[in-house]
């Protein structure tokens, strides 16, 4: 698939963009690997080799009684009794870079948690004494998800609700913004509290509520545009020769009013992104438990006896965030008409 002289332009120009086009990179490295999380961070071993067999625990459940267990459970491969039986058979055992998923407990701290950083817990552990590394590691994932799915659900909404108000005008136009107007002025972060209060918050929950709010960022933008393409030529043109205003909108109009659409996504993921963390640390996000960056964020504030919660909190969402304003810049100047 080729693309056009005009996306070839954009192209070179986000290339150019030097801070946006590493940052573009280094996010999509990150991401990747974070995608892998139960890879690289994980209680249970990639691959055991037992009695001349393959398992894998990181992918499957096994019983103890596979190994030569007396309980029909889910081995604790770090037990020492699973360990000697698999010994046994001159079985051996394949573990993840960090032998910790997010919910696992360092039982074997020399220290009351949370523990500093050491040789087993690269970041230190929590005052549960669960591995912040691998916290930091499956929390950076599921921000990123619950950002990337807000985003784009909210990008359908916003667009459409933009094209009907901007395409048709008139009543359309003018009820629609009546009702942009009274449900932007609502405290957003107060009835998401509210919300959330009502039921047990989780992933989906949590994304429904946003959703309610975050499809406005669009409607102005793509309004504008539609506004403006409706009475230009080529549109009055496929008017008169009789193309329904379905295929005008999304044919010829839309396109144009991505343009916009596209250097504004970034900004909204960046905002995606700092609400959940928000809500979390207020503890009406994620369940309990679940790994959470905003929820690592309170720890450290709990816990200013242990800078290394508080910093690793910060330094994973800098660099997310900065990341993301890089790149949304650099998709800025790309989609610029004035270049």
């Amino acid at each position: 698939m080729t693309l056009s002289p005009l996306n070839q332009r954009r192209l070179l120009l986000f290339k150019a963009h030097k801070r946006g086009w590493w940052s573009l990179w280094i996010f999509l490295v990150l991401f990747g690997l974070s995608l892998g999380a139960e890879l690289i961070a994980n209680d249970k071993p990639l691959v055991v080799h037992y009695d001349n067999a393959w398992y894998f625990p990181v992918l499957k459940r096994y019983p103890e009684t596979v190994f030569g267990g007396e309980f029909p459970l889910q081995a604790n491969y770090k037990s020492p009794y699973i360990q000697e039986l698999i010994g046994q058979k001159d079985g051996w055992m394949l573990w993840p870079p960090i032998p910790f998923s997010y919910s696992s407990i360092n039982y074997d701290l020399q220290v009351p948690a949370p523990g500093p950083p050491s040789r087993d817990n690269w970041l230190g552990t929590d005052d549960q004494g669960r591995d912040v590394m691998a916290r930091v590691i499956y929390g950076f994932r599921i921000s990123v998800l619950f950002a990337l799915i807000l985003t784009i659900l909210s990008s359908i909404i916003g667009v459409f609700a933009g094209a009907l108000q901007g395409f048709y005008g008139g009543w359309v136009d003018l009820v629609g913004q009546r009702f942009l107007e009274i449900w932007s002025g609502l405290p957003v972060l107060y009835l998401l509290i509210i919300l959330a209060s009502f039921v047990q918050p989780n992933f989906w929950w949590l994304l429904g509520i946003m959703l309610l709010f975050s499809w406005m960022s669009l409607v102005d933008v793509v309004r504008a545009e539609f506004l403006r393409g409706r009475n230009l030529e080529y549109v009055r043109a496929a008017r008169a020769l009789g193309m329904q205003n379905g295929a005008i909108m999304f044919n010829h109009i839309l396109p144009n009013a991505m343009v916009s659409t596209m250097t504004f996504m970034p900004f909204i993921l960046t905002g995606a992104i700092g609400t959940l963390t928000a809500l979390d640390f207020l503890g009406f996000g994620l369940p309990p438990g679940a790994p959470s960056l905003g929820e690592l964020v309170a720890q450290g504030k709990s816990n200013l006896q242990a800078p290394w919660l508080g910093i690793s909190a910060f330094t994973v969402l800098a660099l997310m965030l900065s990341l993301l304003v890089f790149i949304g810049e650099a998709a800025r100047d790309a989609f610029d008409p004035r270049k």
